[in-house]
């Protein structure tokens, strides 16, 4: 079993109430990675400047992450840099600068074809579609998006869309999309364009999955500091993408405690600047988190 992701590797700033860091080693592609690997082999495409530096994600090599689909160019790696306020919050980009990722046209390595589960992180939908052409015996496919990708390519992004099984986005981007204020209203919506599940990430307060069956909404983990939310989003995806790998189950049950294994993995994600704390994760830290998931959301019969 594996996992294919596309996505951005980057060198962020980001300022919070609890800090700042600047040139953090993060990016879709790396967030991902490091939780996903954690449950099954990971096949990772995106691109890199030469000012990177690569010892920084050696942790990722040391997890079997393949990496022949990271390409290095001449240039810098894409930067972006942002502010969180948490008491209103608020998330400011600050700047963005593409840089190497600007011309990035994904190449799938041999082999990489054959992987499972396929994720394509926050990127154009046009090199999206250039992906699922290239990986067309997927079991399993999942798209995210951004309000960018909303209100400047939107029938591109509809075309992606009705390709996959799974589309991810916040609720902030659901609404965009659906041009409405009702989450499950927009998911519907969503849902009526091919998809067979969306996935609506709602921060601190946890996601929620619709499909034509129905929802089910799964609670974020209250902790005593949260450092710094970037990428928390994408390793929601590679916990709830990851377990589903490892069980190579898509009962609505599995599908069920995935979402708790990315809500864990999220809540790991936060508690420190840029990939730190998902350095030294272990698969026990996650089965313990996933427990204390379970105690405080289940609803016994008293």
């Amino acid at each position: 079993m594996s996992i294919l992701v596309v996505g951005s590797v980057a060198l962020d700033t980001v300022e919070t109430p609890m800090g700042k860091v600047e040139d953090e080693i993060g990016g879709s592609a790396i967030h991902f990675s490091a939780i996903a690997s954690l449950y099954t082999k990971v096949n990772l495409v995106a691109v890199i400047g030469t000012d990177f530096p690569r010892e920084e994600i050696r942790f990722l090599d040391e997890r079997g992450v393949d990496t022949r689909g990271l390409q290095v160019v001449i240039g810098e790696t894409f930067r972006w840099s942002g502010r969180y306020d948490y008491m209103s919050n608020i998330t400011e980009t600050l700047d963005t600068q593409l840089n190497v990722f600007a011309n990035f046209h994904p190449v799938i390595p041999e082999g990489y074809e054959k992987s499972d589960i396929v994720f394509l992180a926050n990127i154009d939908p046009d090199l999206q579609r250039e992906v699922l052409e290239q990986v067309p015996e997927a079991k399993l496919t999942m798209i995210d998006t951004m309000d960018f990708w909303i209100e400047n390519k939107r029938e591109s992004l509809i075309k992606t869309i009705s390709m996959v099984d799974i589309v991810t986005m916040n609720e902030g981007e659901a609404r965009l999309l659906g041009k409405t204020e009702s989450i499950l209203t927009a998911a519907k919506g969503i849902l009526d364009l091919g998809p067979d599940m969306v996935v609506i990430k709602r921060g601190e307060y946890g996601c929620v999955k619709v499909d034509k069956d129905g929802y089910f909404t799964a609670p974020a983990c209250l902790l005593e500091q949260v450092k710094d939310p970037t990428g928390a989003g994408d390793t929601f995806a590679g916990g709830f993408l990851g377990y589903l790998d490892q069980t190579n189950e898509l009962t609505e049950p599995a599908i069920r405690r995935a979402m708790i294994h990315g809500c864990a993995a999220a809540s790991f994600t936060v508690e420190e600047f840029g990939v730190e704390r998902l350095r030294t994760l272990t698969t026990r830290e996650m089965a313990e988190r996933y427990q204390e998931f379970y105690n405080f959301s289940h609803l016994q019969d008293w």
